[in-house]
């Protein structure tokens, strides 16, 4: 009886880094994350066994100086948001990933590139596993029209997949979705660790042996992440995220990891009956529906890579009716708020430990940036002493835990952006003020502010 050259054996994975351990267990040594431990069957290679194999001339290594780059290669996709968060377009030959809840628009928003690109000539390979031909098509005809270089596949089976790569020779290749594709040489269940892994493994040498752009989609978890290891992430060249309520018409593109590109641009579309379409004016969209007059409501402005966004951010501050005031946040992290609310009370006198406070960014945005930790400030103290801030007023600025206000980056452009919306009152950090010309405050008047105390002098 001839002896088999695999046998099968139990490993146990880390769905949050993708540690293999031979036995259990309740935390990670990786990576200390708990209960994220994956029991797979694998086969194991029978050992003593040796592998030679010829060093190509694709393979084989060279100098620096005559390897041709791809820099210039890129291909556009017509959807200037999209372009921007890659980049300024398609890298030839990279793997990109695409999370985001389900129903947020990932298939849709790929779908309107696939279109765009197709009439432009290209030839793409749509495939699917989670669909069929038919329901692809009810989903394409709210997008657009088509033109026949655009090629549909259902299909789970990634040597099935890699075969009719080779046949039609696409320029562009969308996977829909990575957990659904399987290996045979994997004996897992789609969508497990082992699985996942090997799959990205594949296409990953697809898209660099034969310069095959691959755009794959990902499910995510609760926590927002992509669902399985986290070395998927380090595998491909491009992480995005398709962010926002899916009840709500927003949707904002978030570059995670790009090798190609900034991770700090956004795109921004709004969800139609038609599909995605792009927002060019952000700040005004955001913006739309601002209440006039009302108190604990303030302007402020944030940079998102080269971007500059004007968001309202919405304070109420009321008595608390129990022993231990109430915080919440939305859009904006609760432990900068609270640290921010410290130094109202300890630095101004302010006594908000009394008071419950809800802290807001409108529009859906989530903001991390310090510059808007002076937008935060003033809408505490107007919704505090109940008093509105100038409609037209503006503000950016970062706060230290001695009160102080520091200059932020990028100041001008920042300016300019609320100036096209017809803001004329802006209040930033004194030493930011010092280094603006006179050309880049014209139609503005400028409060220089060195300390939070200057700010509440103000109301």
């Amino acid at each position: 009886m001839a002896k088999s050259q695999s046998k099968e054996k139990t490993v146990f994975f880390c769905t949050s880094c993708g540690n293999e351990s031979g036995k259990w267990f309740g935390r990670c040594p990786s990576c200390g994350e708990f209960n994220t431990c994956s029991e797979e069957k694998v086969r194991e290679s029978q050992k003593g066994t040796k592998r030679i194999e010829k060093l190509s001339e694709e393979s084989a290594p060279v100098p620096l100086s005559k390897v041709i780059s791809d820099r210039d290669e890129r291909i556009e996709s017509h959807i200037k948001e999209f372009d921007r968060v890659l980049g300024g377009g398609i890298v030839k030959g990279s793997l990109v990933l695409l999370g985001g809840d389900p129903g947020i628009g990932k298939s849709t928003i790929l779908l309107e590139v696939a279109r765009n690109l197709s009439n432009d000539g290209q030839r793409l390979l749509y495939v699917s596993g989670e669909e069929s031909l038919s329901q692809i098509k009810m989903r394409a005809k709210r997008v657009g029209d088509f033109s026949d270089s655009l090629l549909l596949m259902a299909e789970t089976d990634l040597f099935v997949i890699e075969e009719a790569i080779e046949k039609t020779g696409p320029q562009l290749v969308i996977i829909d979705s990575i957990q659904t594709m399987f290996s045979p040489d994997v004996e897992a269940a789609p969508g497990s660790v082992s699985q996942v892994r090997e799959s990205t493994s594949i296409l990953m040498r697809l898209a660099k042996s034969k310069g095959i752009t691959i755009f794959v989609i990902g499910h995510v978890t609760k926590e927002g992440n992509v669902a399985g290891p986290r070395v998927l992430e380090h595998m491909v060249d491009t992480v995005l995220y398709l962010e926002g309520d899916r009840y709500a018409s927003y949707r904002i593109l978030r570059g995670v990891k790009n090798r190609f590109g900034s991770t700090n641009e956004i795109g921004v579309f709004e969800m139609t009956g038609s599909g995605l379409s792009e927002v060019p004016d952000p700040s005004g969209y955001m913006l739309s529906g601002r209440p006039e007059g009302a108190s604990g409501s303030v302007v402020a402005v944030s940079m998102e890579g080269t971007r500059p966004i004007l968001i309202e951010i919405q304070a109420l501050v009321t008595r608390s009716n129990f022993g231990m005031p109430r915080r919440t946040a939305v859009g904006i992290d609760i432990n900068r708020v609270n640290l921010l609310m410290a130094v109202l009370e300890k630095r101004i006198g302010l006594k908000l430990s009394e008071y419950d406070a809800y802290v807001n960014i409108t529009g859906g945005m989530r903001m991390n940036e310090p510059a808007v930790d002076l937008g935060i400030v003033m809408a505490i103290v107007s919704s505090y002493k109940d008093k509105p801030i100038d409609d037209h007023l503006f503000c950016f600025g970062e706060v230290g835990l001695s009160g102080e206000v520091r200059a932020v980056s990028q100041a001008d452009q920042r300016i300019a952006e609320a100036r096209k919306l017809g803001f004329d009152k802006c209040i930033l950090p004194k030493a930011a003020l010092s280094k603006l010309s006179k050309e880049s405050l014209t139609g503005i008047k400028p409060y220089g502010v060195s300390f939070v105390s200057d700010v509440v002098k103000l109301f």
